[in-house]
């Protein structure tokens, strides 16, 4: 299972638990919490009507008063009362008042007149000087039928002469505790959505960011070009520093291991032939003899050179991973100046070339490595065209990528060595001379290539042999 799922799945966990935990705690909290603000204000009512019915109960005129029509005017009410959406539409408080025995004086239902309340808490307790309170179901079974019955004494000084009690049936309330439980379900479900995307873009961030890293180390390893990824986050980007210190220093220990081994191997063959040559110049000889050996000295000392310099362009291109610059560079112009360079020795051997690129078409990438990249391609063509043979530039463009073709004239490269041409140091034997050449210069342009993101291609095909180049087009 990937690192990012499972960092997410346990951040789902512990969201999804952390959050049901407390939206379920909550949720279990609304209901009575609503309920113990509505026993609060019936507390505060029912005290108000202790105060307010004090006289007429202690004159004993409760029924001869006005409070029997106001009560019943009281219930009869419609507040029309919008409340956080739920509209209140008839008013819901009971009001009863008994006397020192527990007989009710005044019931604003009109029911319960002249009923023996003494067993009741409200009543019971507030009597013995207690806090009083009850709440009783209409209906036993009923669970939503209860109602809370809150109680105050009725004092004359410090003697408790009667008891008022208000009561609220529970029901109208759950308008309100659905509502409440309602809102806080979407917003604690949205919470934790919240929470849970969150989680998932950082788990996704993480693991995009360690795919890179991942990616980065496998292509390296494989030997391929790779640039740095760019990745955020303080111990992520010092992980990628570290990665590619690391992947320097061990390259560079293997590169220069490798090309020690290389350039002693490929040094020995001129040595041995430029010590051979200076021994037999010790002894006498004729004039001509030596003539040849000096001469053989001087090209042996010349490959010698040829070869530690493509080692050295060849070195530079493979130890970079990105290019330096990223330009238009109008081909044509580029092969022009190529051939202008190239032209004593073009007309020594009375050979043809072409040069049909458009003057419009240009090629993305590093000039000079391009410029390097098709001197090595011309000095190929110049080296296997025979005499009075062609060599032909063309190019065409199209779907952002350019595409240029070397065409020289001459014998097919054999079938053995068409896979092999590009490999470091495998040269074929030159028509004009016969000998072989450092065998670097194919490899460099395929080097070149692939820093630009573009593809070499060698075939035999009608009259000769093309080079294809593909390469981003400017």
């Amino acid at each position: 299972m990937p690192l990012g799922v499972r960092i997410f799945l346990v951040y789902f966990l512990f969201v999804g638990l952390a959050g049901w935990f407390v939206l379920s705690t909550v949720m279990d909290e609304i209901r009575p919490g609503v309920r113990q603000s509505t026993e609060e204000t019936l507390v505060d009512t029912a005290n108000l009507l202790a105060e307010i019915l004090r006289d007429e109960v202690k004159a004993g005129s409760l029924q001869q008063s006005r409070l029997p029509a106001l009560l019943q005017a009281y219930g009869q009410r419609q507040p029309k009362a919008q409340i956080w959406g739920v509209e209140k539409t008839q008013v819901n408080h009971r009001i009863y008042v008994t006397d020192v025995k527990g007989r009710v004086l005044l019931d604003s239902t009109g029911a319960a007149v002249g009923q023996d309340y003494s067993r009741w808490n409200d009543v019971l307790l507030t009597l013995r000087g207690e806090y009083g309170a009850r709440s009783t179901k209409e209906d036993p079974n009923d669970p939503d039928s209860s109602v809370m019955y809150v109680a105050a004494p009725i004092r004359d000084g410090a003697q408790i002469i009667g008891v008022v009690s208000v009561a609220k049936p529970n029901r109208t309330l759950q308008p309100y505790i659905e509502r409440s439980e309602r809102r806080l379900a979407w917003l604690g479900g949205g919470l934790i959505v919240l929470g849970l995307l969150i989680g998932a873009l950082l788990s996704w961030w993480l693991s995009a960011a360690l795919r890179k890293l991942t990616r980065y180390a496998q292509m390296v390893s494989a030997g391929q070009r790779a640039e740095l990824p760019s990745v955020r986050g303080g111990e992520l980007a010092q992980l990628a520093e570290a990665i590619e210190r690391m992947r320097t220093e061990l390259e560079g220990k293997a590169y220069v291991e490798r090309y020690v081994h290389t350039l002693t191997h490929e040094l020995k063959s001129p040595l041995a032939a430029i010590r051979g040559a200076a021994e037999l110049l010790d002894s006498e000889m004729p004039a001509v003899q030596r003539q040849r050996f000096v001469a053989n000295i001087e090209q042996e000392s010349a490959r010698m050179q040829q070869l530690i310099e493509r080692l050295l362009h060849l070195a530079q291109v493979e130890q970079r991973q990105v290019l330096e610059e990223q330009v238009a560079v109008p081909l044509r112009a580029l092969v022009e100046s190529l051939l202008q360079a190239q032209m004593a020795r073009i007309e020594a051997a009375d050979l043809q070339v072409e040069n049909t690129i458009g003057a419009q078409l240009s090629a993305c990438g590093e000039a000079f490595l391009l410029r390097q990249a098709l001197t090595n391609l011309l000095d190929n063509a110049l080296d296997f065209t025979p005499p009075g043979g062609l060599i032909r530039f063309s190019a065409v463009a199209g779907a952002g990528q350019m595409e240029l073709r070397v065409f020289n004239q001459g014998e097919a490269i054999p079938d053995y060595a068409l896979a092999r041409v590009c490999e470091r140091f495998y040269s074929l034997p030159r028509p004009s001379s016969g000998r072989k050449s450092t065998g670097l210069g194919l490899n460099f342009v395929e080097e070149v290539m692939q820093l630009h993101g573009g593809t070499l291609h060698i075939g035999n095909v009608e009259g000769g042999v093309e080079v294809i180049l593909r390469l981003p087009g400017g």
